[in-house]
């Protein structure tokens, strides 16, 4: 009898040790504040610029970022694109615009091909709220719907390394375009840069009506990206095939672009 009274006693203390610690794990992680990550930039000549990054808002953009940063590819690229009082954009390895990371870039073993990440946004079907003010950071995507109407989805989930930082609030952004941080620190850098005198972007300005004066005469680099994430892994971004512009436009008229021979 004795026996079986020590027994029950022995499972209650486990039972009880087992409910505390449950417990006090359960408390800790709604007590616990875990800190967004921070991503530091070192601008050539101009100086530091602190973002706070934003994973419950966009975590795909948010972990594309940082995969990138972290792997230094941001490391020696420059801001491409200036217009004052509106933004400063970079994040393009050609340094052309045109440009963006590949899976090799992501990640180890990846593949040398381009890739693109979802849109996160209102008009994407995420509810990011984040207004495009004044330091806030977001990702540059392509706009094909000046080609066709129906072409929406294809150019909101064509993000891939590119981003900007607001100078200036531009309510127009706002639902379009991903916002994932906001400028803590550095932000006289960032007003700092787009200062500096601009270009044309193509070779002869008057060969096009639509040419944009942005781009920077003296080239300004980013020395150093990196991301500290206060040791939360927020892994890779789920990866899309970007869409292929040329091959839509063959297809319009009737054209099967695997049949195309490359001209000698």
């Amino acid at each position: 009898m004795k026996t079986k009274n020590i027994i029950w006693i022995i499972a209650l203390i486990l039972v009880i040790i087992l409910l505390a610690t449950v417990g006090y794990g359960y408390y800790k992680k709604i007590t616990m504040k875990v800190e967004n990550p921070i991503a530091t930039m070192e601008v050539e000549n101009f100086g530091t610029i602190k973002i706070e990054l934003y994973p419950d808002l966009a975590p795909e953009t948010v972990a594309n970022f940082i995969t990138l940063a972290n792997r230094g590819f941001y490391d020696g690229l420059t801001f491409h694109r200036i217009v004052k009082d509106f933004m400063i954009q970079g994040g393009d390895k050609q340094g052309t615009g045109s440009g963006s990371a590949t899976l090799a870039d992501l990640r180890d073993g990846g593949e040398d091909t381009e890739y693109s990440i979802k849109g996160e946004f209102i008009s994407n079907g995420v509810n990011n709220k984040l207004k495009f003010e004044e330091g806030v950071i977001g990702m540059a995507r392509n706009d094909y719907t000046s080609y066709s109407p129906n072409l929406a989805e294809e150019s909101y989930n064509s993000g891939s390394s590119q981003f900007f930082i607001m100078t200036k609030e531009t309510s127009s952004l706002n639902g379009y375009y991903t916002s994932f941080g906001k400028v803590i620190e550095g932000m006289d850098v960032v007003h700092k840069i787009e200062e500096v005198e601009v270009k044309s972007n193509t070779e002869d300005a008057e060969s096009s009506e639509s040419s944009e004066v942005s781009t920077p005469v003296t080239p300004v680099t980013i020395t150093s990206l990196k991301v500290e994430t206060n040791g939360v892994n927020y892994g890779e971004p789920n990866t899309l095939e970007p869409f292929n512009y040329m091959n839509w436009l063959y297809k319009q008229y009737g054209i099967d672009p695997s049949n195309l021979s490359t001209a000698q």
